[in-house]
């Protein structure tokens, strides 16, 4: 397993040491983007990317494009959500390594995403090495205001969905922010991911 630690701008792989992957030392918070990198590379490395349902059908629509909204550097996911073929979902996520494999998260206490949205409801999705469906994941819902807020999201209120595999902070894979289960405009946009203690 990879261990990552944060050396300047830029992150660095070291070999596996004992503790967490995103080693911290005793930092209060590790940054996963804060959009400081050219689009749509985050902080540590990886790429955003965009889903629909459509990959099962589907046929909702979105966007994903890096924006400035209020003063702020985000990456802005657009779309409509339909519930038409049995779809229902637009999403942005984030693979927490090149290669798709698993880090060990289990010394931080949840996520902090900064949003800004059209006052509708969406959710923090984990997945990690243990689920093989694509439906399947660890989801927190909230709803995005239309201003920039902070959310503080502790794993321990990850919900299992289609799934009763208990979240294992030691394989976490990737992260996405999604709209899902009903028709509606999605507009949201993400300034900032972290890591918290």
């Amino acid at each position: 397993m990879w261990t990552l630690r944060q050396r300047g701008p830029d992150w660095t792989p070291i070999t596996p040491k004992a503790g967490s992957l995103f080693h911290a030392d005793q930092q209060a918070s590790l940054i996963i983007d804060d959009l400081s990198r050219e689009p749509p590379t985050a902080t540590i490395g990886t790429n955003w990317q965009l889903f629909t349902d459509t990959v099962m059908g589907g046929v909702s629509k979105a966007t994903m494009a890096r924006e400035t909204i209020e003063g702020r550097a985000a990456i802005r996911l657009r779309g409509n959500v339909s519930r038409e073929n049995n779809g229902g979902f637009v999403q942005i996520s984030l693979d927490f390594r090149p290669d798709g494999g698993p880090i060990d998260a289990s010394s931080w206490s949840g996520v902090e995403v900064d949003v800004f949205g059209n006052g509708e409801e969406y959710a923090v999705n984990l997945r990690t090495t243990d689920l093989i469906r694509p439906w399947q994941s660890y989801r927190q819902t909230f709803r995005a205001a239309h201003n920039w807020e902070t959310l503080r999201l502790p794993f321990k209120r990850f919900v299992p969905n289609r799934t009763d595999i208990p979240l294992d902070l030691h394989r976490l894979r990737r992260l996405g922010i999604i709209g899902i289960g009903r028709e509606f405009t999605a507009d949201i946009s993400v300034g900032g991911v972290r890591f918290f203690r």
